[in-house]
């Protein structure tokens, strides 16, 4: 068997056993996440560990999130295909890439440039070098892409960032994870003509959200001990 063919089974049994067993049920986002080569988004000395049940370190004190997290994230978004995405914290670019197979337009946003050079570039090996990779403050957005119809946050926030909301376009759906910097649930913020309409799910844990409307400043590293960008 050759180390493709390798990858792709494992594949499909992270969709099968990791997500589909787990409650994620909508189709087009396990199609997406049985698509996307998860090895090519990690470290070449972690990829025999891509489809694992976890979240892995990816250097610079970041994760490339569990499975599990990014399809919970994707689903929670409700994508039909034709929506303008914003991808918050790029990371690995793992979850641009299972966005990019969801829907026609993908921003995303790193506020370290090592990791968005290195995002960009596994975009691109991986066939999604159409997704805009962006360098700045994720927390202020990137507003001249916008108005959006879903972000998706990849970091935890004390409390949704307005900025992002109004990048929103009404009716559009903000996925982020908030709480304290130790532990977090993943929250829905819908945009309505009343105001912000929140739907809570899963606990997760994820790295801090920096920047001017999220955390201050470095503060504790989530991802030493357990890792961060995963369900409890």
């Amino acid at each position: 068997m050759s180390p493709e063919e390798g990858f792709a089974g494992a594949r499909r049994s992270m969709v099968e056993l990791q997500l589909r067993a787990r409650d994620i049920v909508d189709e087009r986002v396990l199609a997406a996440m049985e698509r996307v080569p998860r090895e090519l988004f990690v470290p070449e000395r972690a990829r025999d560990h891509a489809y694992e049940d976890a979240a892995l370190a990816i250097g610079s004190g970041q994760t490339i999130s569990q499975p599990y997290m990014v399809a919970r994230i994707c689903e929670l978004l409700a994508l039909t295909g034709r929506e303008r995405v914003l991808d918050v914290g790029t990371g690995s670019g793992y979850q641009s890439a299972v966005l990019a197979e969801l829907v026609s337009d993908v921003v995303t946003i790193e506020r370290i440039p090592e990791l968005a050079e290195r995002a960009r570039r596994s975009l691109a090996a991986a066939g999604y070098g159409r997704v805009d990779v962006r360098v700045g403050d994720g927390t202020l957005g990137v507003r001249e892409r916008g108005p959006y119809d879903a972000i998706a946050v990849a970091a935890a926030a004390p409390g949704a960032p307005d900025s992002l909301y109004e990048q929103l376009k009404r009716g559009g759906r903000l996925a982020i994870p908030v709480g304290d910097r130790q532990s977090q649930r993943l929250e829905v913020i819908v945009r309505s003509p009343e105001g912000p309409a929140v739907l809570r799910s899963v606990p997760c844990r994820f790295v801090p959200l920096l920047g001017e409307e999220g955390f201050p400043g470095a503060g504790a590293d989530l991802s030493e001990g357990p890792e961060a960008g995963e369900a409890f």
